[in-house]
C-alpha cells in the first residue's frame, strides 16, 4: 500500500511509541500490555489514514471530477468573489477520518489564483466552515471555464498541504495536496456547468464526475 509522503513523520513518531511499548511489555509483562495494544491500533489507523492509492482517472476534457473522496453534503448557488467574481454553484464534499485524504486536481488548466486564509476550526460539515475556517483557495483556468476549489480544515484537521503555485499548468486527476484528519473540499463552478451529483452521493477522488462543461 502506497503511503503519502506527508505521513512518514507521523508514522515514524507513532512507531517510536510502539517500540517503547514493546520493550516495556517484554521487561515488565502484562502491566504494559494495556499500552501496547492501543499503540499498535493507533499506528495501523495512522498508516490507513495516509494511504495514497493509485487511481484510473476518468478521462474527458469537458468534465469536472471530484478532487477528494467523501460525501456530497451541499449543492447550492453562491456568489464567488475571490476569483470567479460571479454567481456560481458550490459543491461541498465532507471527508471523514476514514476517507483517503490525498487531493487531486478537478480539471486540467493553469493555476491563476492561490490564497491561504487563516481562520476557525468549525466542524467541517457546518456550512459556515466554507467561509470561516482555515483554508487554501485555488483558482483554476481551463480552456473553456474558470473554477475555484478549496481545501478546508475541520475540527480535527489542522494542517493543509498544497503542492501547486500560481501559473503552474496542471492536469486533471494529478495529486495536488492533502488535508490531515477529517476535513472539507468545496468546488465552485460557473452556472453553465451541468451538475451531475446530488447531496448524499459518495465521491472518489479522480473518478467521480461532479459536472459537465456545456
Amino acid at each position: 500500500m502506497k503511503i503519502s509522503r506527508e505521513g512518514y513523520t507521523t508514522i515514524f513518531i507513532v512507531n517510536i511509541f510502539v517500540s517503547i511499548s514493546v520493550i516495556l511489555t517484554f521487561e515488565f509483562g502484562q502491566v504494559w500490555l494495556a499500552l501496547l495494544i492501543p499503540m499498535i491500533l493507533i499506528e495501523l489507523l495512522v498508516i490507513y489514514f495516509f494511504r495514497d492509492p493509485e487511481r484510473a482517472i476518468t478521462p474527458g476534457d469537458n468534465l469536472i471530477i471530484a478532487p477528494a473522496d467523501g460525501k456530497v453534503i451541499l449543492v447550492k448557488e453562491v456568489r464567488e468573489d475571490k476569483y470567479l467574481k460571479s454567481e456560481a454553484i458550490q459543491i461541498s464534499i465532507f471527508l471523514s477520518v476514514f476517507n483517503v485524504h490525498v487531493n487531486r486536481y478537478p480539471l486540467t488548466g493553469v493555476i491563476k489564483y492561490f490564497e491561504y486564509m487563516a481562520g476557525k476550526f468549525l466542524i467541517a460539515f457546518d456550512d459556515r466552515a466554507s467561509l470561516q475556517n482555515e483554508q487554501t483557495i485555488v483558482g483554476l483556468e481551463h480552456a473553456k471555464i474558470k473554477i475555484v476549489f478549496k481545501q478546508i480544515v475541520g475540527l480535527l484537521a489542522r494542517r493543509l498541504e498544497f503542492y501547486g503555485k500560481e501559473n503552474d499548468t496542471v492536469r486533471i486527476g494529478d495529486r495536488c495536496g492533502i488535508m490531515k484528519f477529517g476535513s472539507r473540499m468545496d468546488i465552485i463552478v460557473p452556472k453553465n456547468v451541468e451538475i451531475l451529483v446530488k447531496i448524499g452521493d459518495k465521491t472518489i477522488g479522480g473518478q467521480t464526475i461532479l459536472g459537465k462543461i456545456v
